[in-house]
């Protein structure tokens, strides 16, 4: 069972956002880890570890696209090292 809940948030400092989203989505989707994109942030659900990988990819990454863009992101960790799954936290809901 993962043991990490973790929304976050890349915001590339320029004027048109699309395509830094649209690669930010790809990686997501090339990272095998299980997410959902929200209209504020993109919730991730995994190993804390490989989270934050794809977390640096996607700050690597972005940065690149725009010639070192300089890129902020927000992150917030729910760890249980018994495990946790966004099922469980939203299971009330």
């Amino acid at each position: 069972m993962p043991n990490a809940v973790m929304s976050f948030e890349a915001i590339a400092r320029t004027e048109d956002s699309a395509p830094y989203m649209d690669r930010a989505v790809e990686i997501l989707k090339e990272s095998g880890v299980k997410f959902i994109v929200g209209p504020l942030d993109t919730l991730m659900e995994g190993e804390l570890g490989e989270l934050l990988e794809v977390v640096k990819r996607v700050n690597e990454e972005l940065s690149a696209i725009g010639g070192n863009t300089s890129i902020s992101s927000l992150i917030k960790i729910h760890f249980d090292p018994q495990g946790i799954s966004i099922d469980q936290l939203t299971e009330g809901y």
